[in-house]
């Protein structure tokens, strides 16, 4: 049995349509017909080799739904109950040690030093080979959790809760406090249509979402956005001042960085008000350097200030959860839909930001 998968044999080319030979599964392995794969930004950025976790030759995607096609031995799903074949299923991208510091002392398995993760740091010359979702086929090592998706949905719709969606709630988990009433989410990609989501879930009144596409901003309303600011449009100074009028000269409650992009910080943090916090989340590379004032716009404001690296299997629950609770908004996150063969026109579809959220269809 053989499987077909896109695969990057060197930065900056298209990706190869390669055909591999299914190995035989190892104790707890499963082997899993991958319905639908997302096409992540990260991937963007690996394609162009500004990621140096990745090793070539890769398939690309870390973002999966598939349904299980066969599986050694006995595996659970992450709430106990037995998987079996024909199964539906959604899988945490990373694996981590469970015996590091990190894992054990910290307790932070998204920290572990020696992670792995489907699609971004196994070479598809590595045992079992099928380490990507750009494929027809991939295959699940044993200390892969799992999910069992139950409910009637379109498997596209969940692919980026592995993701976008994992990391998101990663970050609203560590504030425990809560979200405020006045919530800034800079960036209207996946991961700020995210961000929307969970903070009108956490209550908060005023959920204000700045970015450079109108289009994608008018989308964000789908997920929780009451008002929309273009960065286009309107200045630094003209947002600034929209959103303290809105919070009487207080500023927000909770600022979340979704953009990754150069500058975000240094605007974000004269938003945020007194005692507040700002959540960064969407640096997946280095983009430059930002200059802070630290003491006007961190210490004198008593801020806290919380990175965000990627997450583990509770907040891929948490993610699953929010997209099974508003499917129509979150269907509509997917604006491009791509066969296995055509994984070149989905990324350049999402590097050019045509697509909000692009996904192959193997």
């Amino acid at each position: 049995m053989k499987s077909k998968a896109m695969v990057l044999t060197r930065f900056n080319t298209p990706l190869e349509l390669k055909e591999f030979e299914i190995p035989p599964l190892k104790d707890g392995e499963i082997l899993v017909k991958v319905e639908a794969a997302g096409v992540c930004g990260s991937d963007v950025h690996m394609w162009r080799g500004e990621d140096k976790r990745t090793p070539l030759p890769i398939i690309l995607g870390h973002e999966g739904v598939g349904r299980v096609a066969e599986l050694k031995g006995h595996r659970n799903y992450v709430d106990g109950r037995r998987i079996a074949p024909g199964d539906l299923i959604l899988w945490n991208r990373g694996m981590s040690c469970h015996s590091c510091y990190e894992c054990v002392i910290l307790n932070e398995p998204s920290l572990c030093s020696h992670r792995k993760v489907y699609g971004i740091n196994l070479s598809c010359e590595e045992e079992p080979y099928l380490n990507g979702c750009y494929s027809q086929y991939i295959i699940l090592r044993a200390n892969t959790d799992i999910f069992k998706i139950e409910e009637e949905i379109d498997p596209s719709v969940l692919v980026s809760a592995a993701c976008s969606g994992a990391t998101i709630a990663h970050g609203f988990d560590m504030i425990n406090e809560g979200v405020g009433q006045t919530v800034v989410v800079q960036g209207p990609g996946p991961l700020g249509a995210y961000a929307a989501a969970f903070a009108k879930s956490r209550g908060a009144a005023n959920i204000i979402v700045i970015g450079g596409s109108q289009a994608r901003l008018k989308l964000c309303k789908e997920f929780g956005a009451t008002h929309i600011l273009n960065r286009k449009e309107l200045s630094i100074e003209e947002r600034r001042d929209i959103i303290y009028d809105m919070t009487q000269g207080r500023g927000a409650d909770l600022v979340v960085e979704a953009v990754g992009m150069q500058g975000a910080a240094e605007e974000g943090l004269k938003l945020v008000r007194m005692g507040g916090t700002y959540l960064t989340a969407g640096y997946a590379q280095q983009v430059g350097s930002d200059t802070i004032d630290f003491f006007t716009d961190v210490v004198r404001k008593n801020i806290k200030i919380q990175g965000v690296w990627v997450s583990s299997s509770r907040h891929t629950y948490q993610a699953m959860d929010i997209v099974h609770k508003n499917k129509t908004a979150f269907s509509k996150m997917i604006t491009h839909r791509f066969k296995l063969e055509e994984a070149n026109e989905a990324l350049q579809a999402m590097e050019s930001k045509e697509a909000l959220k692009a996904v192959i269809l193997p």
